[in-house]
Order: structure tokens, then sequence, then C-alpha cells
């Protein structure tokens, strides 16, 4: 198993002051809105039984790399270029037949899309004669062979807020090219560049609190679990792990297992809790929900913590995060992740904590192998950098072009609205 060692991912810091702008400059978006070389496609996914929203699910063009995922009401906006071949696009989603569904069929301004539960049968069931752990040791053993071994690069969509009670105070997004290294090389790390970015800040609802994200994209891109498994199951932490095999799942039409894995409290560190889920053919991760486990919650602010002023406590309410990877010819890519902080800060003289929730969230749009370079030094994206002082406020209702996003959920869009008119 691989031994690199990395931190939980998003660093805190919280400084005393007022909030000041970013660097960035505004940049035109006239070229690509003039002369638009893509067009667009827009539905929403339910469940076809209940009707419910189907969050996260993957929506990509039939044979080819371009893909998004739906927002929280199972919402999409999915840009094609005009030179496609493709008549069909694919949505997955855990739990649920795969649809190969037809891209002119999108003719109504919200199209309804309905997919079908899928139920494993029990002559389906597969028995696996190894214990839990030993399943998922196998699995982190066979990553060379089901995970690519070649770089290539990566178009991206970021996303980061930051929201104090339940108001957006900071919303930032940007579109990324990333150099993703080879899974095979375990010391080699992704790079990461902002093609194009844009936030908003409300500085009235910061107070005195400066409270800022380190390392955004290349945070976010720590949650690769396949490439950086010590997050998780470090040689020291995989002791005190209990694994639990749970009931099968079909996940793009393939039956996976389940792995259960919980913190024994024999360990005083804070520790993980959460689902694995993998491929019963190849024995690939093709995903993984987890949380940290915040009952100590001085210690598990240790983790999240870089620097703040005396007389404040950050203390960490809830961390949840998710990874899921795509298969494409016999290799799996990594393909979404998100992360999600609820917490507290208190001031040593006052009676009520402050309740602050941020979350990064980031989807794989592009991917290709051809022309793969190592992104310059100066244009990379640093770990200890703050992604809102490297995009500009929000300007251009054509901002994106004919890059493809995560589709913004209403309280999104309302936070946007809302933030054009605080900075304006």
């Amino acid at each position: 198993m691989k031994t690199i060692s990395k931190s939980i991912v998003l660093v805190f810091i919280i400084l005393s002051g007022t909030y000041t702008n970013s660097w960035a400059a505004r940049k035109s978006n006239q070229d690509e809105t003039k002369n638009k070389n893509f067009f667009e496609i827009s539905g929403k996914i339910v469940d076809a039984k209940s009707n419910k929203q189907l969050t996260f699910a993957s929506i990509s063009v039939k044979g080819e790399n371009t893909a998004t995922i739906s927002n929280l009401e199972g919402e999409f906006i999915l840009k094609i270029d005009n030179s496609s071949n493709s008549k069909n696009i694919i949505i997955s989603h855990l739990g649920y037949k795969n649809l190969v569904y037809p891209i002119s069929s999108f003719k109504e301004k919200v199209h309804l899309i309905k997919l079908e539960p899928t139920a494993i049968s029990l002559a389906e069931v597969v028995i696996f004669p190894k214990t839990p752990d030993q399943l998922v040791r196998l699995a982190l053993d066979k990553v060379p062979e089901n995970y690519e071994n070649q770089p290539y690069k990566m178009t991206a969509f970021f996303r980061e807020f930051i929201k104090k009670k339940r108001n957006y105070v900071s919303l930032a997004e940007a579109v990324l090219d990333i150099y993703k290294s080879n899974y095979s090389n375990e010391f080699q790390i992704d790079q990461t560049k902002i093609l194009k970015g844009r936030k908003g800040t409300d500085k009235r609802r910061l107070d005195t609190l400066l409270f800022k994200v380190q390392g955004g994209p290349t945070s976010i891109l720590l949650l690769d679990i396949v490439k950086n498994p010590n997050i998780i199951f470090s040689e020291e932490n995989w002791k005190n792990y209990k694994f639990i095999m749970d009931s099968q799942v079909k996940i793009f039409d393939r039956i996976n297992y389940v792995i259960r894995f919980e913190q024994a409290y024999r360990s005083k560190n804070p520790m993980h809790n959460g689902r694995l889920f993998i491929d019963s053919e190849n024995l690939a991760i093709t995903g993984v929900e987890f949380e940290l486990n915040v009952l100590d919650a001085a210690a598990a602010s240790r983790l999240f913590l870089r620097k703040k002023p005396a007389g404040v406590k950050l203390l960490p309410v809830k961390a949840v995060y998710k990874v899921m990877y795509k298969e494409q010819n016999g290799k799996w890519f990594f393909n979404y992740a998100n992360a999600i902080v609820n917490f507290n800060i208190k001031w040593e003289k006052k009676l009520f904590a402050t309740n602050y929730t941020t979350m990064l969230e980031i989807a794989i749009t592009d991917r290709t192998s051809v022309g793969v370079e190592r992104i310059k030094v100066k244009e990379r994206f640093k770990y200890a950098d703050y992604f809102t002082e490297r995009v500009a406020d929000f300007y251009d209702p054509d901002f994106w072009g004919s890059y493809n996003t995560i589709k913004p959920d209403e309280s999104i869009e309302t936070a946007i609205k809302r933030l054009k008119k605080v900075n304006r």
C-alpha cells in the first residue's frame, strides 16, 4: 500500500481586521460569446418512481470526455462542441440504471429525465471470500492496474463558498487546467492553474473577522483517495479501523462491494467513518463517502486551523467528504469531489458562537492525453494560496463561454445576484 503522507484537506485562517479585495483583473469574454462554437442542453434528473431530484448524477457525451454533474436540485447544463459527432449523452447515478439519452430530445426549457432504480437480484450477488479489510488492501494494491499510469490533462470546474449561518458571505468559482500525474508514482503531485474565475464577497457580514480557506483547488484534489490513501488509511491508522461488509450496490450498471469503516475508540486521534465502493470485477475503487469524527472538537480543530487571533476558538461540528470515479475503456478516472465543513467560531468573551459552513467542490468536465504538459511553476495554484485572492468580482452573465460548469442551484443563483449588488 502507498505510504505517502497527507493531512486532511481544508485549512482555515482567521484574522482580525477588514476584508481586502483581490488583485485579479477583469478579463473580457466577448470573443467566446460572440462566436459560439458550442450548443447547450439542460435538464433535471429525478427518480422515476418518487420524482425526487438526483444530486451528483454524472452526465457525459457518449464516446467523448465532455461531462458535468447535476446540482443539489438535480439540474444540469452541458455545453457540447459543434464539431461533436455524438448523438447521445450517458447519465449515471449510484443505485440507478445507466441511461443513454438522445441529444436531439432536448427541446423544452426544463427537460425532465427520469432514472430507474436498479436492484441486485440474488442471482447477481457476488460472494467474496476475503475479510473486508483484506478486500480494501487488495483494491489499493491493484491501483496501478485500474488507474492511468500516464499523466493526462483535465479541465475542471471548481466552486468554493463560505456561509455565515444561512447567508453566503463568500462565493467563488473557476475553470481549472489540471496536470493529473499518474497513479503509478505516489510522489508526483497534481498541478493546477486557474483559467478563468470570479467571486463575490459580502464584507458587511464578515464583522471583524477575515475568514479564509487555504489551498482551494489544490486541497480538494488531495481528496483523490486512490492517489492519496493515507488521508484515511495510513498504516498508523489502519489498526484503529473496523471494516464491515455492507449490502452490494450497482454503480454504472456494475455490482460494487460496499465496505463500511469506523474508528475504533482505542485511538485518541480523530479519524474517519464512511463507506468505500469497490467494483466486484476488477476491484477498482469507484467512490468513497466519509466524515471526520469530531467528538473531540478541540483535537479535530487542530486538523483545520492554521492561524487565529487570541481569544478565538474554532470548533468543528461536522466535516463530510465525497469522492467519485468514472470508468472509460477499462481505466478509472477521478471525476468529482466535495468537502463540506460546518463549524462554530467563538470569541472568549462572547456568550454565543457564530456558525459557519464552507464547501469546496470540483467536477472534471474534460480530459485528454494529448498535449499533456506540466504547468509552469509561476502559473500554478499552490497549497499556500487563497483562492478568493486569485479571482475577480462577478460581472459578466456570459462569463464562462464554452466552458462546462456545475449549474448553480437556486440558493447559489440568489447569492450571486445579491453579491453582485453588494459589490457594485
